[in-house]
């Protein structure tokens, strides 16, 4: 007896040192380090902007990490790749439960964000996003989910406020007499925006004669372009991804479909590559976005900075306002985790409500202040840019503007 008795205090001994030793393996391994979990598309269709969106992101930590991480701690993200919603939803819990993972920034796409904030919300983790548009993802008001990115429903806003304010005037026309269509892909990014458009050229009396939505995958847009051209618009407002945006301005060009005004919302239409592909015809073309590169400095203060960091970083210039988004939407949150010291999602969220900035003091334009129910930053607003010379150029409102619109009857 009094030898088992040895034997059992001896494997105690030797269960308890281990259990310590793991334990302090455990500690050592996140100590000195704020992990944040970033979970974009980096694979598939839409890595192109995924990715894009992950660098201003990626940049804005290194930016902290340079000068000293936060309280001396460095600042590390943990990716996930979430090529579609399915993926996002699978990546998004093996964040949480497999990396301990307390706040998830994203994504870019709102199917993404959707899946991937529902599982945070139901974790009682702390989901910011910072790209993705839809209005879905903040009208559910979850307790867990912050948006430092304007929605679709501004961005719908925008088109119907500058063809009421600036296009009528420019065509001669009163608002009322305008004939307004719109081409969108059917996903949720497409449909919230035609949808919100719609409703708000109802209440301000303008037109709208035909919608046409499509999938963004389609290799063949012609009955789309064919409906447009009989219904002769005098604007266009489009919602297309890029390979669909290249498809629908080569085969309006084939088709001889013309139309004064085009009002392309982000996507395919903002990226260089779009340009780069349509060449001459995307000149003309107006576009409503995040902000782009061509635009007021004075009232996107950092914007040079950001800049500087992304070409040294990756050699080229930004390809879309996904990367100076995301900046300054992560700059946000690092701003957040410094005035709580870590990442409690409880903790977080309360000093996220009553963050501050106003208009014209960040590197996007944007100020911020977060609505209490839906967690929707309130001053967010995409803004109007032109293809001018093979150039994005900010065109409206006047205050963050480069050049007045040019819109030839």
């Amino acid at each position: 007896m009094k030898k088992l008795f040895v034997i059992l205090l001896a494997t105690m001994v030797i269960i308890l040192t281990a259990c310590s030793s793991n334990s302090t393996s455990g500690e050592s391994k996140s100590e000195g380090k704020i992990e944040i979990g970033a979970l974009f598309p980096l694979s598939g269709d839409l890595a192109l902007l995924g990715e894009e969106s992950f660098r201003g992101v990626e940049i804005a930590v290194e930016e902290v990490n340079k000068a000293g991480g936060i309280d001396g701690k460095k600042v590390k993200l943990v990716k996930g790749d979430a090529l579609d919603p399915d993926a996002a939803q699978a990546e998004a819990t093996r964040l949480i439960n497999k990396e301990d993972i307390k706040t998830i920034v994203g994504s870019f796409s709102s199917g993404i964000s959707f899946a991937s904030s529902e599982v945070a919300e139901r974790n009682g983790v702390l989901f910011w996003e910072l790209g993705a548009v839809a209005d879905s993802i903040t009208d559910r008001k979850y307790q867990n989910v912050l948006r430092t990115n304007p929605p679709a429903s501004y961005f719908s806003k925008v088109n119907i406020d500058f063809i009421k304010e600036v296009v009528a005037e420019k065509l001669g026309k009163k608002p009322g007499d305008l004939k307004v269509a719109i081409a969108h892909e059917d996903s949720s990014y497409g449909t919230t925006i035609a949808e919100e458009a719609k409703k708000l050229a109802k209440k301000a009396g303008i037109n709208i004669i035909t919608v046409q939505g499509y999938s963004s995958g389609s290799n063949d847009l012609s009955s789309v372009v064919l409906n447009l051209k009989k219904a002769q618009p005098d604007v266009l407002i489009a919602v297309s991804y890029l390979n669909d945006a290249v498809l629908l301005a080569r085969q309006s060009e084939e088709l001889g479909f013309k139309v004064p005004v085009f009002i392309g919302n982000g996507g395919g239409h903002t990226m260089t590559d779009f340009k780069d592909a349509v060449g001459e015809m995307a000149n003309g073309i107006f576009d409503i976005d995040f902000p782009q590169y061509n635009i007021n400095r004075e009232f996107t203060p950092g914007m040079d900075e950001f800049l500087d960091l992304y070409k040294k970083k990756y050699g080229q210039e930004p390809r879309s306002g996904h990367s100076i988004a995301n900046y300054m939407g992560m700059k946000v949150v690092l701003d957040v985790i410094k005035e709580v010291g870590e990442v409690d999602p409880v903790k977080l969220k309360e000093a996220a409500l009553k963050y501050k900035a106003e208009p014209g003091t960040l590197a996007t334009g944007w100020g911020v202040d977060f609505d209490s129910k839906t967690g929707q930053n309130k001053k967010g607003q995409p803004y109007l840019h032109q293809w001018i010379d093979g150039k994005l150029l900010t065109v409206w409102p006047e205050k963050v503007a480069v050049q007045e619109p040019q819109i030839n009857k």
